[in-house]
């Protein structure tokens, strides 16, 4: 399906620049709060933006690959992980409690049965991908279909007064897919897209390593692949359902926080398939992993915090959420030196 996203209207950034400029403060002195206070009334064509009903999706698949020891935990820690943020006691769930964010959980291709639950969106494309060791993932009819959902699903949230959607995830083997997609859409060489994931020794690391490469070698993808391609070749069906709800997220005009590493792996796709989805994305958190770097590097992300985390599940994203609130409050609600009865700065 395409994905037609607007690039921002800057008709209003000389007037956005002003108004942060004459808040009571040094220029500049407030730093990525400035940068991401413009952005954000740039997304939403206003002076005065808003912040309404934020959640975060995180996204659960399981991946083929799994099976052949590229993470340190069994494929069943996929659906046990969903069960406990279904529960309530997984860190994003202590962490969106904390920060006044709802919490959903998108089903898009787990090897079990959860039946109706809860804060939990059935979305299951299949109980989890193939194994790209051996074939593709996905057909590209399933990532077309996977994408579709994921658009739904945010423009869903859309339509019950979200305007701000962070994004998590959840798959065992998840990083080696997020590994391989950096490597085909950056060009960085594969050694610098792979890290240790959920905690591999140097002997599982190298094992990661030489899978990985195994699974290059098959796909044959040219230099310059179509991000379709790469999505159904090497995603998990939680990633590619990721892109599309960045996509969807973005035609809606909603403001996009994006976590860590696999995170990111998806908006590399998303933003090979519509550009302009970059701008409405706030790049929330440094991972840990190595391949994250060649993202940032690829999509100009600057982090709002950098804590050595490597959790994923959208929990850097959470624990950024009250510094893009602070960012939309000094706007609003800071007096400027006239209001204030302050002398401007020479």
């Amino acid at each position: 399906m395409p994905f037609s996203i607007r690039p921002l209207d800057n008709s209003l950034d000389a007037a956005l620049q002003h108004k942060i400029d004459n808040k009571t403060k040094p220029l500049g002195a407030l730093g990525q709060l400035e940068r991401m206070a413009l952005q954000i009334g740039r997304i939403q064509k206003t002076l005065t933006p808003s912040l309404t009903n934020p959640h975060i999706l995180v996204f659960a698949g399981d991946h083929g690959a799994a099976k052949a020891g590229v993470s340190a935990f069994p494929q069943e820690v996929t659906w046990q992980m969903v069960e406990n943020y279904l529960a309530g006691g997984a860190g994003i769930n202590v962490f969106a409690r904390q920060n006044g964010m709802a919490l959903k959980i998108v089903d898009a291709g787990v090897a079990h049965d959860f039946g109706k639950r809860k804060d939990l969106v059935d979305a299951s494309m299949g109980p989890g991908t193939r194994s790209y060791l051996s074939e593709p993932a996905m057909t590209l009819a399933e990532c077309e279909a996977a994408l579709a959902k994921g658009a739904e699903i945010a423009r869903g949230l859309n339509d019950a007064g979200c305007n701000v959607l962070g994004f998590g995830e959840m798959g065992i083997g998840n990083t080696a897919s997020a590994s391989l997609i950096t490597h085909a859409l950056t060009g960085t060489p594969l050694i610098d897209c792979v890290g240790r994931g959920t905690g591999l020794n140097d002997a599982g690391l190298t094992r990661k390593r030489d899978l990985l490469a195994q699974a290059v070698e098959r796909a044959k993808l040219p230099a310059q692949p179509d991000p379709r391609s790469v999505l159904a070749e090497f995603g998990g069906f939680e990633i590619v359902m990721m892109a599309g709800a960045m996509l969807g997220a973005a035609q809606r005009g909603m403001v996009l926080l994006i976590d860590g590493f696999i995170v990111t792996s998806a908006l590399l796709a998303a933003a090979r398939i519509a550009p302009n989805v970059r701008e409405y994305c706030i790049f929330c958190h440094r991972s840990a992993e190595p391949g994250h770097l060649a993202q940032l590097r690829e999509l100009g992300g600057d982090p709002l915090i950098d804590l050595g985390l490597r959790l994923g599940e959208g929990t850097g994203a959470a624990l950024a959420w009250p510094l893009v609130r602070a960012a939309v409050a000094f706007l609003n609600e800071m007096a400027s030196f006239e209001s204030a009865g302050v002398s401007e700065q020479c």
